[in-house]
């Protein structure tokens, strides 16, 4: 078997679960308990060597992107990247280009880490959960210390050299209810690409930890920053949730598996070489082999791994499949499908409330911004419309007509002449 039928991404952990951090929230850390008798969890050279050439193997296009995920990759020290870059120089087929991806908590890096990852293109994903006193709330050290100023010098470093970086903010039961706070720290210190990612954490049966979002609450969250966006932020800062939202009524897929129809195509590679469905689903039972024994191509293929996508959409209740808003979430994660319906169906989505409040709001902009771009008006006319109240004004307005956005000045002398800004990021 050659290359995958689809595109594929691996978060592999060459480190495992094994972290410097001891954030209240992780779900990862605790799936070092799936390798008692191991010592240590470095991906061994030859291993890693293997897994290289495999994922370039396997991999269907051009562009060939590795993730480095943890734990905290950045344990294992620079040379350990540096062999990790010296490894796909050595493999990489003429022609094609590689592009590597690190997900950090920022604690490690320095300057001759953001020296070494400028160089080579490394995209790099922070986690930071807003300003101080939210950040520190659950992203502490093993010995219970505060993390932000180390994470803010980290990223300040990284924009000193000018590393590609995406901020992840947890939006958990605290920060939650204070989103015009969240969303003014990240503006201020400059953050152009950020996503939200609802903190999830279920216990006993169908309950939620304390540290879970409120549903409805992640919902008001979103509209609240939604607005904002909208009215002075298109264009000039990317959010992951606001630009998968728009994708149904460009006529595109979700890039995101949490909102697409079906799953499995972002899959984990462990420190030793096992391979499982999904990052949320490393358990014994969804652990399909190791590459060192079948092929990372063949486990990305296998029937097991086709069936574990589908079920996401062969599962889904009935309350979800009247929702009008169906194609915005999909019903999300299956790890979070723990709720009922409310004719007692099992198999909702604990976040259903939210994703219902939010896609519900947004869709009228939404379905105006795409209308808006295929027609191909500027960011900033968007901006302008979007809060106009006539979403039929671009189509109206004539070169000497007054302009839609309301400035009293001539439509070709504002808006029609404004220059377009990048929209957009998968």
């Amino acid at each position: 078997m050659g290359q995958a039928s689809r595109e594929f991404q691996v978060m592999v952990k060459p480190v495992g679960a094994v972290c410097n951090l001891d954030c209240g929230y992780c779900y990862y850390l605790r799936k070092k308990d799936l390798y008692p008798k191991t010592e240590s969890f470095r991906m061994a050279d030859d291993l890693l060597e293997e897994y290289i050439v495999q994922h370039i193997e396997a991999c269907p296009i051009e562009l060939i992107f590795f993730a480095w995920h943890g734990g905290e990759p950045t344990i294992l020290g620079i040379d350990y990247f540096r062999r990790i870059v010296e490894l796909q120089t050595k493999h990489r087929p003429p022609g094609r280009k590689i592009l590597n991806g690190i997900q950090t908590n920022g604690t490690l890096l320095d300057e001759e880490w953001c020296r070494f990852l400028a160089r080579h293109g490394f995209q790099v994903g922070i986690s930071i959960d807003g300003p101080k006193e939210l950040h520190d709330r659950y992203r502490i050290t093993k010995r219970g210390e505060s993390t932000h100023k180390q994470v803010m010098r980290a990223y300040r470093l990284l924009r000193k050299y000018r590393i590609e970086c995406d901020v992840l903010c947890v939006v958990h039961h605290v920060n939650v209810r204070q989103p015009a706070a969240v969303y003014s720290f990240f503006k201020e210190i400059g953050v152009k690409f950020m996503q939200f990612l609802p903190l999830v954490m279920r216990q006993d049966g169908n309950g939620t930890s304390a540290e879970t979002v409120p549903a409805d609450d992640y919902g008001k969250f979103l509209c609240t920053v939604f607005d904002e966006w909208t009215r002075h932020d298109i264009g000039r800062i990317v959010i992951q949730n606001f630009d998968e939202a728009i994708r149904p009524f460009l006529g595109v897929e979700h890039a995101l598996c949490v909102l697409r129809e079906t799953c499995g195509d972002v899959v984990v590679v462990e420190h030793n070489g096992d391979f499982y469905s999904c990052d949320h689903f490393v358990e014994p039972e969804h652990r399909l082999g190791n590459i060192r024994e079948t092929r990372l191509v063949e486990l990305l293929e296998s029937p097991e791994q086709r069936a574990f996508g589908r079920r996401k959409q062969d599962e889904l209740p009935r309350f979800c499949l009247e929702c009008e808003v169906l194609s915005s979430c999909n019903g999300g994660c299956p790890k979070d499908r723990f709720s009922r319906t409310p004719d007692g169906e099992e198999g909702l989505n604990y976040l259903c409330a939210g994703y219902k409040r939010f896609f519900t709001y947004s869709r009228p902009f939404l379905q105006r911004m795409a209308r808006l771009k295929k027609s191909g008006a500027s960011e900033a006319q968007m901006r302008h419309l979007l809060w106009s109240g006539d979403a039929k004004a671009t189509r109206r307005a004539g070169r000497n007509d007054p302009c839609p956005c309301g400035s009293g000045r001539k439509y070709k002398r504002c808006c029609l002449g404004k220059p377009s800004f990048r929209m957009g990021k998968s």
